[in-house]
């Protein structure tokens, strides 16, 4: 009985993580991608390969630190807090490409695909970067 009453709890705490992680993963998405002067979405309707190519990455470099949270969290309060951090390093990472690459908004809506690749690889290795500094 004791087993049973631990599995039941073991998945409330599932579902509660991967909910609450789902969440923020959306709103944090949704807040990126209002950081950025370019509309995502309407590009990649359109077909626009470097839209998806950098926002791809920025999905990638946030949700790497995430689930490290989401691993590692002593608490809900632990997710929320290193979600935010995350999200951050992922605006910063844009910021700091802006303006390595003048023009880097305009060259993603013009379907610059190089560009885009770099500002990818970038956010994917400041989110493996964070993730591994989370799990200590």
């Amino acid at each position: 009985m004791f087993e049973i009453k631990q599995s039941v709890l073991l998945i409330d705490d599932f579902l509660l993580y991967f909910v609450l992680s789902l969440v923020v993963f959306g709103l944090a998405m949704y807040l990126y991608m209002r950081l950025t002067p370019h509309q995502e979405l309407p590009l990649i309707r359109q077909g626009n390969t470097a839209a998806a190519i950098s926002l791809a990455g920025a999905m990638l470099g946030f949700v790497l630190p995430l689930a490290s949270v989401v691993a590692n969290s002593v608490n809900l309060g632990d997710l929320l807090l290193f979600a935010v951090i995350a999200l951050i390093a992922q605006a910063l990472v844009f910021l700091a490409m802006s303006r390595l690459m003048p023009g880097l908004s305009q060259a993603i809506e013009e379907g610059n695909t190089a560009r885009a690749t770099l500002l990818a690889a970038s956010s994917i290795s400041v989110g493996v970067l964070n993730a591994a500094a989370l799990v200590y």
